[in-house]
């Protein structure tokens, strides 16, 4: 914790308050559409850093989801370490804990190690609650670490039985915990939390199970002073305004065009008193989607912007990409809605430089099947199998 000298004249009262700078998703490494989007992803970081010198926030915590695989390019795993660098340059703690898109294992990586440099990395759950504390003027403020986990998970781990669905895990994870609600505690924690009658905003982005099989109310951590989540793309409260998804801080999919990506300043006062600021992140390349005609669009002003074009014309066109990348160079996706078809996409970043390798395709079927990645472990034996199918 910082320890701060602070000159005030007689009549001028200082308050030090618990101040908390809340990320999550950053999903380092992510392709949009064949893109690359590390440029703006070390963007993103670059105004988080400056932040951060700004507002000097007690804490810097990130809920889960940090890289996109759970093998991560080392492009990716460079730009989280200098990422990581700079904020352990500045006087605050950093706690961080792994999403659904993570292996555990690579995000709890020399844990031990960096608690000198007041980082605390939460990969995977053991079976209690990771607690770290930090004070201010009105006492302490207790941080809970929770990682992604799944039901079978915290059955092995708990001896539990009632533990068959997401909800009734968490349940038995917090009642491990012995938390002290009459303090001020937050939760940090990467899952699908909802409220009854409220329906989240969503995103092509996220990984949506069927049914929502993994949703938990957002009631069984309303006691928290601050839940700080991770999972939603777009900035939200789930029923409560201190039951929180920061959002990510880039866009990800076109479900996404209309967001306003940011980061979230907490101020933690006495008991009960909290306020919330968004911090306005800027993209180098915004992503936008416009519809008209092709002489309509063709008119509009230039722009590197990544763009969602819809033509609405009835006749035929003769190379729109051309055409519409001569002013759009970074055209994703190009889409007919016309009276003969509703809505047919023709492209869809129609320059692909690679083929995803058989490894990357599996990785993303287990992905999308299980709504997580796959183990150190499950990883090592897909690429031994595909390894052997090659040879043979």
């Amino acid at each position: 914790m910082k320890c701060s000298v602070i000159f005030a004249s007689a009549n001028e009262v200082i308050e030090l308050i618990m101040k908390i700078i809340h990320l999550s998703d950053l999903h380092i490494g992510k392709m949009v559409n064949r893109i690359s989007m590390l440029e703006e992803q070390r963007n993103a970081f670059n105004q988080i850093t400056g932040y951060v010198k700004k507002e000097k926030p007690d804490a810097v915590i990130i809920a889960g989801d940090i890289y996109d695989r759970s093998a991560p390019g080392a492009d990716a795993v460079c730009l989280f370490d200098d990422f990581l660098t700079e904020l352990a340059n500045e006087d605050t703690a950093v706690m961080i804990v792994s999403g659904n898109h993570d292996s555990p294992e690579r995000i709890g990586y020399a844990s031990r190690l960096l608690l000198d440099k007041n980082i605390y990395l939460c990969g995977a759950f053991n079976g209690t609650l990771e607690n770290i504390v930090l004070t201010d003027e009105y006492g302490e403020v207790n941080f809970w670490l929770l990682p992604f986990i799944k039901p079978i998970y915290v059955r092995q781990l708990l001896k539990e039985n009632e533990t068959d669905n997401y909800e009734a895990a968490l349940r038995a994870v917090l009642k491990t915990a012995n938390i002290d609600y009459s303090s001020r505690n937050v939760l940090l924690s990467h899952q699908f939390y909802t409220k009854n009658g409220i329906s989240p905003v969503r995103s092509e982005s996220e990984m949506n199970p069927v049914g929502g099989l993994d949703a938990i109310d957002a009631g069984l951590i309303k006691n928290f002073d601050y839940a700080a989540l991770g999972h939603l793309h777009g900035a939200q409260s789930a029923g409560s305004a201190h039951i929180r998804y920061a959002g990510s801080p880039i866009k990800y999919s076109f479900s996404e065009w209309q967001h306003k990506k940011s980061a979230s300043l907490v101020e933690l006062n006495k008991k009960g008193s909290l306020k919330i600021t968004e911090l306005p992140l800027t993209p180098l390349r915004d992503m936008r989607e416009i519809k008209g005609t092709i002489d309509e669009i063709m008119k509009t002003e230039a722009s590197e912007d990544y763009m969602r074009i819809i033509l609405t014309d009835e006749e035929e066109i003769i190379d729109p990409v051309g055409k519409l990348r001569s002013i759009f160079p970074n055209l994703m996706s190009l889409d007919f809605e016309n009276s003969r078809s509703c809505l047919d996409t023709i492209i869809n970043n129609t320059e692909i430089p690679e083929k995803l390798s058989p490894y990357d395709l599996f990785m993303d079927f287990f992905l999308n099947t299980q709504g997580s990645a796959m183990t150190e472990r499950q990883a090592e034996i897909v690429r031994e199998l595909l390894e052997t199918e090659i040879e043979t």
